[in-house]
Protein backbone atom coordinates (compact mmCIF):
# COMPACT_ATOMS: atom_id res chain seq x y z
CA UNK A 1 0.00 0.00 0.00
CA UNK A 2 1.63 3.52 -1.21
CA UNK A 3 2.60 5.64 1.82
CA UNK A 4 0.79 9.32 2.59
CA UNK A 5 2.92 11.99 0.63
CA UNK A 6 1.58 14.43 3.16
CA UNK A 7 2.46 12.28 6.31
CA UNK A 8 6.09 13.05 6.30
CA UNK A 9 8.94 13.44 9.05
CA UNK A 10 9.04 16.85 10.89
CA UNK A 11 12.67 15.81 10.01
CA UNK A 12 12.26 16.20 5.91
CA UNK A 13 11.16 13.67 3.59
CA UNK A 14 13.32 10.64 2.85
CA UNK A 15 12.81 9.01 -0.39
CA UNK A 16 13.92 5.16 -0.48
CA UNK A 17 15.31 3.94 -3.87
CA UNK A 18 15.47 0.56 -4.85
CA UNK A 19 15.61 -1.17 -7.92
CA UNK A 20 17.08 -5.18 -9.39
CA UNK A 21 21.12 -5.13 -10.70
CA UNK A 22 21.63 -3.17 -13.32
CA UNK A 23 18.59 -1.35 -13.09
CA UNK A 24 20.21 2.41 -12.99
CA UNK A 25 19.75 3.43 -9.18
CA UNK A 26 22.97 5.68 -9.57
CA UNK A 27 22.03 7.07 -12.78
CA UNK A 28 18.76 7.86 -11.17
CA UNK A 29 20.40 9.35 -8.35
CA UNK A 30 22.48 11.59 -10.22
CA UNK A 31 19.62 12.94 -12.23
CA UNK A 32 17.70 14.05 -9.20
CA UNK A 33 21.21 15.53 -8.12
CA UNK A 34 20.71 17.73 -11.15
CA UNK A 35 17.47 18.89 -9.41
CA UNK A 36 19.90 19.70 -6.23
CA UNK A 37 19.22 16.47 -4.22
CA UNK A 38 21.64 14.76 -2.11
CA UNK A 39 21.66 11.49 -1.76
CA UNK A 40 23.13 8.80 0.44
CA UNK A 41 24.04 4.93 -1.26
CA UNK A 42 23.69 1.92 1.06
CA UNK A 43 26.91 0.40 -0.48
CA UNK A 44 28.99 3.06 -0.24
CA UNK A 45 27.77 2.76 3.59
CA UNK A 46 28.03 -1.21 3.68
CA UNK A 47 31.57 -0.55 2.41
CA UNK A 48 32.22 2.40 5.37
CA UNK A 49 31.33 -0.33 8.11
CA UNK A 50 33.17 -2.56 7.49
CA UNK A 51 36.97 -0.65 7.06
CA UNK A 52 39.99 -1.16 8.79
CA UNK A 53 39.50 -0.18 12.44
CA UNK A 54 35.80 -0.67 12.61
CA UNK A 55 34.44 -2.58 14.98
CA UNK A 56 32.53 -4.79 12.46
CA UNK A 57 35.51 -6.18 10.85
CA UNK A 58 36.79 -7.02 13.41
CA UNK A 59 33.68 -8.80 14.68
CA UNK A 60 33.41 -10.97 11.11
CA UNK A 61 37.04 -11.77 11.51
CA UNK A 62 36.34 -13.10 14.46
CA UNK A 63 33.62 -14.84 13.26
CA UNK A 64 34.84 -15.96 9.86
CA UNK A 65 38.33 -16.14 10.38
CA UNK A 66 41.28 -14.50 9.39
CA UNK A 67 41.09 -15.82 5.95
CA UNK A 68 38.16 -13.20 5.36
CA UNK A 69 40.97 -10.70 5.19
CA UNK A 70 43.74 -9.64 3.07
CA UNK A 71 47.36 -8.99 3.46
CA UNK A 72 46.69 -5.55 3.79
CA UNK A 73 44.10 -6.14 6.70
CA UNK A 74 41.13 -4.96 4.38
CA UNK A 75 38.06 -7.27 4.35
CA UNK A 76 38.86 -9.58 1.67
CA UNK A 77 35.17 -9.62 -0.14
CA UNK A 78 35.55 -12.71 -2.42
CA UNK A 79 36.72 -14.47 0.06
CA UNK A 80 33.43 -13.72 2.40
CA UNK A 81 31.66 -13.91 -0.25
CA UNK A 82 32.19 -17.71 -1.21
CA UNK A 83 31.60 -18.45 2.39
CA UNK A 84 28.24 -16.62 2.51
CA UNK A 85 26.80 -17.25 -0.72
CA UNK A 86 26.13 -21.10 -0.10
CA UNK A 87 25.49 -20.94 3.43
CA UNK A 88 22.16 -19.49 5.01
CA UNK A 89 23.48 -19.63 8.36
CA UNK A 90 27.29 -17.54 7.78
CA UNK A 91 24.70 -14.88 5.74
CA UNK A 92 22.23 -14.65 8.65
CA UNK A 93 25.22 -14.48 10.82
CA UNK A 94 27.32 -11.91 8.77
CA UNK A 95 24.16 -9.67 8.40
CA UNK A 96 23.55 -9.91 12.04
CA UNK A 97 27.18 -7.97 12.55
CA UNK A 98 26.54 -5.67 9.56
CA UNK A 99 22.90 -4.72 9.19
CA UNK A 100 22.49 -2.49 12.91
CA UNK A 101 25.19 -0.93 11.92
CA UNK A 102 25.26 0.24 8.20
CA UNK A 103 21.11 1.42 9.47
CA UNK A 104 23.11 3.54 12.31
CA UNK A 105 25.51 4.71 9.89
CA UNK A 106 23.05 5.61 7.40
CA UNK A 107 20.52 7.06 9.64
CA UNK A 108 23.27 10.00 10.58
CA UNK A 109 24.05 10.16 7.10
CA UNK A 110 20.49 10.95 6.17
CA UNK A 111 20.32 13.21 9.31
CA UNK A 112 23.61 15.17 7.96
CA UNK A 113 22.01 15.88 4.73
CA UNK A 114 18.69 16.97 5.90
CA UNK A 115 20.22 19.61 7.91
CA UNK A 116 21.64 20.96 5.02
CA UNK A 117 18.11 22.04 3.99
CA UNK A 118 17.46 19.78 1.16
CA UNK A 119 13.99 19.54 0.01
CA UNK A 120 14.07 15.82 0.18
CA UNK A 121 17.04 13.30 0.08
CA UNK A 122 17.10 9.63 -1.17
CA UNK A 123 18.35 6.77 0.38
CA UNK A 124 19.73 4.35 -2.45
CA UNK A 125 20.02 0.89 -1.37
CA UNK A 126 19.72 -2.16 -3.64
CA UNK A 127 18.15 -4.10 -0.42
CA UNK A 128 16.13 -1.42 0.52
CA UNK A 129 13.26 -3.70 1.31
CA UNK A 130 15.30 -6.81 2.39
CA UNK A 131 17.17 -5.55 4.87
CA UNK A 132 13.90 -3.28 6.61
CA UNK A 133 15.28 -0.07 5.68
CA UNK A 134 12.23 0.73 3.51
CA UNK A 135 10.50 1.77 7.23
CA UNK A 136 13.57 4.71 7.52
CA UNK A 137 12.00 6.30 4.24
CA UNK A 138 8.66 7.69 3.35
CA UNK A 139 8.13 7.00 -0.09
CA UNK A 140 9.75 3.94 -2.08
CA UNK A 141 10.75 4.75 -5.49
CA UNK A 142 11.65 1.74 -7.94
CA UNK A 143 13.67 1.49 -10.77
CA UNK A 144 12.71 -0.64 -13.29
CA UNK A 145 13.66 -2.64 -16.29
CA UNK A 146 12.65 -5.72 -18.07
CA UNK A 147 14.94 -9.02 -17.08
CA UNK A 148 16.82 -8.73 -20.55
CA UNK A 149 18.04 -5.21 -19.84
CA UNK A 150 19.53 -5.93 -16.57
CA UNK A 151 20.94 -9.92 -18.28
CA UNK A 152 22.54 -7.27 -21.20
CA UNK A 153 23.53 -4.74 -18.90
CA UNK A 154 24.90 -6.94 -15.79
CA UNK A 155 27.45 -9.30 -18.42
CA UNK A 156 28.46 -5.62 -19.82
CA UNK A 157 29.29 -4.34 -16.59
CA UNK A 158 30.15 -6.98 -14.58
CA UNK A 159 32.21 -8.93 -17.51
CA UNK A 160 30.05 -12.18 -16.75
CA UNK A 161 28.05 -14.98 -18.79
CA UNK A 162 24.54 -15.02 -19.32
CA UNK A 163 24.12 -17.49 -16.82
CA UNK A 164 25.67 -16.02 -13.92
CA UNK A 165 24.05 -12.65 -14.20
CA UNK A 166 20.84 -14.63 -14.46
CA UNK A 167 21.94 -16.30 -10.92
CA UNK A 168 22.33 -12.87 -9.52
CA UNK A 169 19.09 -11.75 -10.86
CA UNK A 170 17.27 -14.69 -9.30
CA UNK A 171 19.20 -14.42 -6.20
CA UNK A 172 17.43 -10.99 -5.67
CA UNK A 173 13.73 -9.94 -5.09
CA UNK A 174 11.63 -10.89 -7.36
CA UNK A 175 10.30 -7.86 -10.13
CA UNK A 176 6.74 -8.08 -9.39
CA UNK A 177 6.95 -8.46 -5.45
CA UNK A 178 9.32 -5.44 -5.56
CA UNK A 179 6.70 -3.45 -7.92
CA UNK A 180 4.04 -4.51 -5.21
CA UNK A 181 5.77 -2.76 -3.11
CA UNK A 182 6.57 0.68 -4.82
CA UNK A 183 4.65 3.81 -3.95
CA UNK A 184 6.55 5.56 -7.09
CA UNK A 185 7.74 3.62 -10.31
CA UNK A 186 10.74 4.94 -13.17
CA UNK A 187 10.74 3.02 -16.33
CA UNK A 188 14.53 3.00 -16.64
CA UNK A 189 14.82 0.96 -20.38
CA UNK A 190 13.85 3.89 -22.54
CA UNK A 191 16.64 6.52 -23.21
CA UNK A 192 18.11 9.46 -21.28
CA UNK A 193 15.22 11.66 -21.95
CA UNK A 194 12.51 9.64 -20.85
CA UNK A 195 14.11 9.32 -17.49
CA UNK A 196 14.82 13.09 -17.23
CA UNK A 197 11.05 13.54 -17.85
CA UNK A 198 10.26 11.11 -15.01
CA UNK A 199 12.62 12.47 -12.69
CA UNK A 200 11.43 15.82 -13.39
CA UNK A 201 7.85 15.03 -12.66
CA UNK A 202 8.66 13.27 -9.10
CA UNK A 203 10.82 16.11 -8.17
CA UNK A 204 7.52 18.56 -8.62
CA UNK A 205 5.04 16.12 -6.66
CA UNK A 206 8.28 15.29 -3.71
CA UNK A 207 8.64 19.53 -3.10
CA UNK A 208 5.26 19.50 -3.21
CA UNK A 209 4.77 17.03 -0.40
CA UNK A 210 7.34 18.73 1.43
CA UNK A 211 5.32 22.16 1.19
CA UNK A 212 7.94 23.92 -1.30
CA UNK A 213 7.23 25.49 -4.70
CA UNK A 214 8.66 23.68 -7.83
CA UNK A 215 12.33 23.92 -8.72
CA UNK A 216 12.75 27.33 -10.24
Amino acid sequence: MAKNLSATRETGLIIGVTGGIASGKSTVARAFAAHGIPWVDADEVAREIVAPGEPALAEIAEGFGREVLADDGRLDRRALREIVFTDSKARRQLEEITHPRIRERLAAHLKRLQAQGAPYVLLVSPLLFETGQDAMVDRCLVIDVPEATQIARTAARDTVDETQARAIIAAQMPRAERLARADDVIDNSVDEAHLAAQVAALDRQYRAAAGLPPES
